[in-house]
């Protein structure tokens, strides 16, 4: 079962499980979703996590042996100026919602977490580095993280925290990939930029101590984030052991360098603006990844920038015609 399947990640992940065989429930209220990314071959449950009445009819009607749980609330920016809304929606909800799985059996889990529980670190985080989250959005995730931790020792059920970096890309097959009203990525918000969906374009905050004084960010493409899932699971049904992993290439690219390599391979003339930091933003988020390659034997398909930026705007172009409700 997924949760939050109808958005950009979860359906990414939707698609590649029934691709390697696996039956999909997907369960999404649709509030930032859009049905139209759902696979038609998943079974599409209408409802909140938090809906107790709908979940113990979903329970009664289905079997899970795993859950993947993706429904969140993701704008950090947001998340400052309406903490309380990420609060309830992204762990008061989510508490709900694994007690839930938890009362009808189901043990295993993956959760989709973030970076930026750790703060604002200048060096390549490690899964036991001290964890300093600066946004509601960061402590709503870690809050999250130590429930699953301390249910999981309560009911000796299983888990894997998936810490995801920057996620960024578009699937091959163009089936799914970021639709936002007021998108806050990076990559998706260059994307409309140079296809001329935005007329300005603002760098959040130059004097960052860094090569350029942008942001340094880790990137990932999400068919290999996707891929991580299905490692994951396959993992904790291997082992039967919980772990915590970092999602993320360890390659460190500047806020600045991702805007002057999509507008070099684009649209020269286009030109940026700088403009002040965001409260909740780090300075640096890159991974150290050695875990994800020792224990799930991961290797990229898609750590290339230039590829990253590409895909996002082959789906960016292929959703102008396209109307997603």
């Amino acid at each position: 079962m997924l949760t939050g399947g109808a958005g950009y990640i979860g359906s990414t992940v939707a698609y590649d499980l029934i691709k390697f065989g696996h039956n999909v429930t997907i369960i999404d209220n649709l509030s930032t979703g859009y049905k139209k990314l759902i696979p038609k071959k998943a079974f599409f449950y209408k409802t909140d996590i938090n809906n107790r009445s709908n979940l113990k009819k979903l329970f009664k009607m289905k079997k899970f042996d795993l859950v993947m749980h993706f429904a969140a609330y993701i704008k950090v920016d947001e998340s400052v100026k309406k903490p309380k809304k990420y609060y309830v929606n992204n762990f008061d909800k989510t508490k709900i919602f694994f007690n839930s799985c938890i009362d009808y059996g189901i043990t295993k889990i993956i959760f989709s977490s973030t970076a930026a529980v750790y703060g604002n670190k200048l060096y390549k985080v490690k899964e036991g580095d001290k964890l300093l989250p600066k946004s509601p959005y960061a402590i709503s995730k870690l809050m999250c993280e130590k429930f699953i931790i301390k249910r999981s020792n309560q009911k000796k059920c299983k888990y894997i925290i998936l810490r995801y970096f920057n996620v960024a890309g578009s699937p091959k097959n163009l089936k799914t990939g970021l639709i936002a009203k007021k998108a806050t990525h990076l990559i998706k918000k260059l994307c409309e930029f140079i296809l001329g969906k935005k007329n300005n374009f603002f760098i959040y905050g130059n004097n960052y101590p860094t090569k350029d004084g942008t942001a340094i960010r880790d990137f990932i493409h999400v068919s290999d984030l996707s891929t991580l899932h299905i490692l994951s699971m396959n993992y904790l049904f291997k082992s039967n052991k919980s772990q915590i992993f970092n999602c993320g290439y360890g390659k460190e690219h500047s806020v600045l360098e991702i805007v002057k390599a999509g507008i070099k391979k684009n649209k020269e003339k286009l030109k940026y603006k700088f403009g002040n930091k965001r409260k909740g933003d780090v300075g640096y988020a890159v991974a150290d990844n050695t875990k994800i390659k020792k224990f799930l034997t991961f290797k990229p398909k898609y750590n290339n920038i230039n590829l990253i930026i590409k895909s996002a705007l082959r789906w960016e172009r292929s959703i102008i015609s396209k109307k997603f409700k």
